[in-house]
């Protein structure tokens, strides 16, 4: 659905609204019908009880229909599903695809084996050293044999090398190249598709689709697939290795494997339950914050921020559980793997000196076993996680084929259909019957005919819900009706060709979509397969200044800084509605088009640009066929036939005057809403008013130090034109002093001591954490000394080499030794499991208290700021929740977690390096020059490969951008068949994207490949090194592998630990933001406790001289010199037209801001004297858009009420003062009913009556309404009109209105215009008066008959 919930009440777009405002549609005939009637009958008809059906069966949906139509209904919707399995990834792919996908698999299966190879090199040294120490080869033979294993060693590093890069690079151009396809078969297809079936979408899914999805394809198929095949590669070979050497000791060792796997696969599927679970909890608290921020003014004109805060954090402590099951998963899992591998290492020499008593086996067989066997068990651990990518991957493309597969019943890219020689431009609607297919049961139009003749224009009028619009969307052939035909110059529109008719067709509908390009461009759209498409640039670019002229837009665009070459930004959002409202009209008008449809062209602009918009209309539409759809009936009395709808039937037509003799429908319509135009100010005090504002804009530039930006609207840049020469160096001047706040850069210091303070009352735990962490790191090196012993245990010479004899005892011995040690493996196996064990549980209940707490105070800190601080566009409430979810995690990076792993890899590394030195210096020190090396290796695998994945997903993101833009405008994408060219530019910016990544990955798959290949060459050194030292006999076997080990090994797995590591560069710039966050001092702060202290207020309120402009637009003044005083108890009303200052003198009386210069009394004391929560308590604000957050109608109720314990009477008596106590009951579980997200299970009348509810609830002394009837259709606000009369007695009651029909009981009327007062007095006074007001009420007359 693509209406959002504030345009619910009066969807009359040709989108269908959710189901929920169809309810309200449904009724409205009903209800017109009672007007008029006693209150009772009022909240009687409201009882309609809003249930979201169940999303029953497609067939049920469609049951009450004939087949026939059911038939058209479901070809529109429906989508074939399609099974597809691995081959389906690749059905895009190339013969070149495949080859490089061919050498990249051959590679990285050689690559997989080059590891478990090492360990048979490994083994052969180390029987070739006992050997030599067992005098069995000469010194010669022995430099012979070290010199040659260590060019094997070389040999495979390099050949590693090579494969992985060549494999890596291989999968990854491929996958990219592959993905890429699909993207553009994806956009082509959706580009293709009707517009029904977008209906059915939500507006998110194609952006996931072509965001996501596509990701989540290219993932599986780029370097997982390598990481796959390599690590299979290296399990299979590891165990071919053992099984050759020895196979009993293989199969025995095989109990690792299966250990290892039960280990990975038991704690991933925790690990996964559980995080699935926190995510849950907290998305639940996310939406709550998201409601809250979005609706912030609310929260804080009720002082509700305490309440609501409590509410988050209680969503928060359950995450919070959830997240330490997470992290204790983990550490129970990476306990159980490092107990495991010192099991292994202790069962591997127990069972290997049994065989080999036994003579079954060599030394260097049961090395190269028991290494060989631990890199394949890792090796299996990796193959799931990667091999999941590729089956995510597979279903993620089922999503996406199935859209590809889908033929669209009205395909705007098929050629078939005819195509009419020359148009005239008649329209004829037969007995049409229509219906939405993705709301099939309401029928939205019943049997229309209607011809709209050549020429001339027909505009098309009713109240909202009539169907329209949906004309245009059957003109245009959106939609095809369920019955009847539409014809054009009488061929059946059915039978032409859909892009060409579409090209005879320009739209101009209520949202102006603008497409992120230059205005030029966006106007140029609008020749897009018309005859001048292939012009010369000068001859288009002349086309499209004269339709701007037309447009009346010529003049704002030429007075941009770039003229004809800004940008509009992404859907226009640089502009003003009026101004991409003519360029649309530009847009539409520049191909000549026969046919002009405007779809309440006018509707969202306020009256000022609304003329300038009309009068550009009235040009464009002259001597073509016009079908306008207008709310407003001012804009449509030239019309040559004007058609009365109701109900999807047509009830009258005829000229303006023609019908308002008939006295029918339309005469009560008009009546409704009698129109003509405010006069402006005279010349002369407009002149007044801006000396006085240069004046003020001077002061306040001077005072603050801050100057102010020109606003690009067209009035500015007009002044800008007019501008003195001194004024100009004013505004310069003041541009100059406006510095960009300086950004904060805190010392690391400062953050790390900002996070820890979260933490300290875990003290205690975080030093039992950091004990573990020692002890981890211990681990390393001392294995290092029973792997050494061993080996010397196993050496022990069991025959005399020069008798040949057996040496007595000597079994004994070495199984003794060998039992001995294993033995301390055990003890050090189940050692780390609990420093492992006892670490991560420490540091897991630290962090996860640390990341509630933050998020906890963010929040906080965020309610606590003042509204200025939200209209930020940097702070918008999507903004600021994701910083709540993702920014506050990362700061774990900075917490104990982090510590633990630094210490845990610098003990390992310090221990080990002592270790070594002390027992052979010479030896220790060559190997060290190894560990930065090896450190970076570790590192940069785990580093690189996340890169990877983070830079697929960059890439994208514009592209994808650009093609969400273009689906979520698909109807102007459609109405302008600018299908083609939204592909070309798509598959250019993939092209682009492909052609730099591929820059990128050669470059980094240097890095990686290099990471995996430098390891061999460091063992090289190690062995090498040590051999020569060996064959000198300075060293013995025991000192070699103590030192070898110690440090060789030691620095591996610290590398591999790095990678368990948050990530630190995040968790620092997060824990910035969170400390500029807490630094923000806001000027109207709820948390203090200043000023003065009110216990009661009598309603004297009063305005002296205030004038104000909103901080964010300092160049825009909104109140210039306002003074207002309201007695006690009076109902006042501030109208006047929109942007006058109404509204934002409510926002003053909240004191959400401060003014600039005078000031605001109640009871005569100034309101900025005054305690700010004591001051909200005793006003209550009613707003335009209701606010209900997730939760019952109850507590949506008690938000109002700032104190904790309130009687039920209270609130019953507070629901029947707002009108809607009876509609409450009448839902099935009454106050408990959950009103859903944003209240989206209620009506807008429903939901604004519950706000009036928690508004009286606080019974305040000074009731604010702005414009609380303006978002709901007319039966509502009678509804909710009644509430607020009755909620206004005995209070001060300041309501501005946009209907002057709400307010004519009011006391007193003040009547605003820019931003001061021009008159006030009753109803009767002003209009006797037939000043500014009077002109105002013919605006929209209120003779309701």
């Amino acid at each position: 659905m693509t209406t959002e919930p504030s345009e619910k009440a009066e969807a009359s777009s040709s989108q269908p609204s959710s189901r929920a405002g169809s309810a309200d549609e449904r009724d409205s005939a009903r209800k017109q019908a009672t007007e008029g009637q006693d209150p009772a009958a009022l909240s009687k008809l409201d009882s309609k009880v809003v249930n979201i059906p169940a999303s029953k069966d497609e067939e049920d949906l469609y049951a009450h229909l004939p087949p026939a139509e059911a038939l058209i209904l479901k070809r529109q919707v429906e989508t074939p599903v399609v099974k597809s399995g691995w081959k389906a990834l690749y059905r895009y792919a190339t013969v070149n695809d495949y080859l490089i996908i061919a050498v990249s698999s051959v590679c990285a299966i050689a690559a997989g084996a080059a590891l478990p190879l090492m360990t048979v090199v490994f083994g052969n040294l180390a029987g070739e050293f006992n050997n030599f120490f067992a005098g069995v080869i000469t010194r010669s033979e022995f430099n012979h044999t070290i010199a040659h294993m260590v060019l094997y060693f070389v040999y495979i590093g390099i050949a590693e090398f090579v494969t992985i890069y060549i494999s890596t690079v291989g999968f990854i151009y491929t996958g990219e190249n592959i993905s890429g396809k699909i993207r553009a078969h994806y956009l082509q297809a959706c580009m293709r598709q009707n517009i029904g079936f977008f209906d059915n979408l939500g507006s998110g899914e194609i952006t996931t689709r072509i965001t996501a999805d596509t990701n989540l394809v290219q993932d599986g198929i780029s370097e997982k697939v390598a990481l796959t095949m390599n690590a299979t590669a290296t399990f299979i070979t590891a165990f071919v290795i053992g099984f050759i050497k020895s196979w009993k000791l293989t199969l025995i060792l095989i109990s690792t494997v299966a250990a290892i796997t039960a280990i990975m696969g038991g704690g991933s599927t925790f690990i996964v339950k559980y995080s699935k679970q926190s995510l849950e909890s907290y998305a639940l608290g996310g939406s709550i914050a998201e409601e809250v921020i979005s609706s912030i003014r609310n929260a804080v004109a009720f002082g509700t921020q305490d309440k609501l805060a409590r509410q988050y954090d209680a969503h928060l402590a359950a995450a919070e559980k959830f997240g330490y099951k997470v992290k204790f998963a983990l550490a129970i899992m990476v306990g159980g793997m490092f107990m495991t591998i010192y099991l292994n290492y202790g069962l591997a020499f127990w069972m290997g000196s049994r065989f080999l008593v036994k003579g079954e086996i060599g030394l260097s067989d049961i090395l190269t076993i028991l290494l060989s066997i631990m890199i394949g068990a890792f090796a299996l651990g990796n193959v799931a996680p990667n091999a999941q990518a590729f089956t995510t991957a597979i279903s993620a493309a089922v999503k996406i084929f199935n859209t590809i597969d889908r033929v669209s019943p009205l395909d705007p890219t098929s050629d078939s259909g005819e195509i009419l020689e020359n148009v005239e431009g008649t329209i004829e609607l037969r007995n049409i019957k229509h219906i939405y297919p993705s709301r099939p049961e309401v029928t939205v139009m019943e049997d229309v005919s209607l011809v709209i003749p050549a020429g001339k224009n027909t505009a098309l009028v009713g109240a909202s819900g009539s169907g329209k619009s949906t004309i245009v969307g059957l003109v245009e052939r959106f939609y095809d009706p369920v019955g009847g035909n539409v014809y054009l110059d009488g061929h059946d529109v059915s039978t032409l060709n859909l892009r060409w008719l579409r090209q005879q067709i320009s739209l101009v509908s209520q949202e102006p979509t603008l497409f992120g390009t230059t205005i030029y461009h966006n106007i140029r759209h609008g020749l897009i397969g018309t005859k001048f498409e292939q012009e010369k640039e000068d001859k288009l670019r002349e086309l499209v200044i004269e339709a701007s002229k037309k447009a009346n837009a010529h003049d704002f665009i030429t007075a941009l800084p770039e003229g004809y070459e800004t940008n509009v930004g992404e859907r226009g959002f640089l502009l003003s509605g009026g101004q991409k409202q003519r360029i649309a009209i530009a847009r539409a008008i520049v191909s000549d088009p026969k046919i002009l449809l405007l779809d309440e062209a006018t509707s969202a602009l306020d009256t000022k640009s609304e003329g300038v918009v009309q009068a550009a209309l009235e040009v464009a539409s002259a001597g073509r066929t016009t079908i306008s759809i207008a709310h407003r009936l001012s804009t449509i009395k030239d019309a040559d036939n004007i058609v009365v709808m109701n109900e999807g039937r047509i009830v009258e037509q005829g000229t303006h005057n023609e019908l308002l003799a008939a006295r029918g429908p339309y005469y009560s319509l008009i009546e409704a809403q009698k129109i003509a135009e405010t006069n402006d100010l005279t010349p002369e005090e407009q002149e007044i008013l801006d000396a006085k504002d240069e004046q003020l804009t001077r002061e306040q530039s001077n005072r603050s130090g801050q100057g102010y930006i020109q606003d690009p609207d067209d009035k500015n840049i007009a002044n800008k034109l007019k501008r003195t020469q001194s004024e100009k160096s004013q505004s310069s001047l003041a541009l100059q002093n406006r510095k960009a706040g300086v950004e904060q850069r805190d010392s690391l210091w400062t953050l790390i001591r900002l996070i820890a303070s979260f933490n300290t009352t875990e003290w205690h735990l975080m030093l039992v954490g950091l004990f573990f962490s020692v002890i981890c790191g211990g681990g390393n090196p001392t294995q290092a000394v029973f792997f050494a012993k061993e080996i010397i245990s196993l050496s022990t010479p069991l025959v005399n080499p020069f008798t040949k004899e057996e040496i007595p005892g000597a079994k004994a011995h070495l199984r003794s030794e060998v039992n001995f040690w294993s033995l301390m493996y055990l003890m050090l196996a189940f050692v780390q499991f609990i420093a492992f064990c006892g670490q991560g549980v420490a540091f897991a209940f630290c962090s996860e208290r640390l990341i509630h707490r933050v998020r906890n105070l963010a929040f906080r800190t965020m309610l606590r700021q003042d509204i200025e601080f939200f209209d930020k566009e940097e702070n918008t409430a999507g903004a600021l929740t994701s910083f709540l979810s993702t920014q506050t995690t990362h700061v774990a990076g900075l917490s104990g977690v982090t510590l633990g792993t630094l210490l845990t890899v610098i003990t390992t590394l310090i221990a080990a390096i002592a270790v070594s030195t002390a027992i052979a210096w010479k030896l220790a020190l060559v190997c060290t020059a190894t560990i930065p090396v090896l450190l970076s290796c570790g590192f940069l695998r785990f580093w690189l490969l996340a890169k990877f994945q983070e830079r697929a997903k960059k890439a994208y993101e514009k592209s994808a951008s650009f093609a969400c833009e273009a689906t979520s405008a698909i109807r102007t994408v459609a109405s302008l068949t600018r299908e083609q060219d939204v592909l070309r530019q798509y598959q250019d910016s993939l092209d682009a994207q492909s052609k730099r990544s591929l820059k990128s990955v050669l470059k980094t798959s240097l890095l990686y490949a290099a990471s995996q290949s430098l390891m061999f060459l460091c063992v090289a050194l190690g062995f090498w090194y040590g051999g020569n030292r060996i064959a000198d006999r300075e060293y013995t076997l025991f000192q070699f592998f103590v030192c070898f080990s110690a440090v060789i090994f030691g620095a591996q797995s610290a590398g591999t630990i790095f990678s368990f590591a948050p990530d630190m560069s995040k968790a620092k710039q997060a824990a910035q933001e969170l400390k500029i966050l807490f630094d923000r001092k806001p000027n109207m702060d709820t948390w203090s406790t200043d000023g003065a202290p009110l216990e009661s207020v009598e309603g004297n309120i009063e305005f002296r001289d205030v004038h104000f402009r909103y901080p964010t637009r300092p160049e825009q003044p909104v109140l210039r010199g306002l003074n207002l005083s309201v007695a006690p108890g009076q109902y006042i009303a501030l109208v006047g037209a929109s942007g006058c200052g109404k509204s934002t003198t409510i926002a003053l009386l909240e004191r959400f801001y401060d003014p600039l210069v005078g000031g605001i009394y109640i009871d005569g004391k100034e309101i900025s004297s005054l305690n700010i929560n004591d001051y909200r308590s005793f006003i209550a604000l009613v707003s335009q858009e209701p606010t209900l957050y997730q939760g019952t109608v109850r507590d949506n109720v008690l938000l109002g009420a700032d104190r904790k314990d309130v009687p039920d009477s209270e609130i019953e008596f507070a629901c029947r003062e707002a009108n809607i106590y009876d509609f409450i009951m009448s839902l099935p579980d009454g106050f408990n009913t959950v009103v859903g997200s944003k209240g989206s299970m209620l009506s807008g009348g429903q939901k604004q009556r519950i706000a009036i509810a928690r508004a009286l609830l606080r019974d305040p002394k000074v009731l604010l309404l702005d414009e609380a009837t303006s978002a709901l259709d007319s039966e509502s606000e009678h509804v909710v009109q009644a509430a607020l009369d009755k909620a206004a007695k005995g209070r001060t009651t300041i309501a501005v209105a946009h209907r002057l029909s709400t307010i004519q009981k009011a006391d007193i009327i003040y009547v605003f215009d820019q931003g001061r007062i021009v008159e006030h007095g009753t109803h009767h006074d002003l209009m006797a008066k037939a000043g500014r007001y009077s002109e105002l009420v013919n605006l929209q007359s209120l003779g309701k008959n």
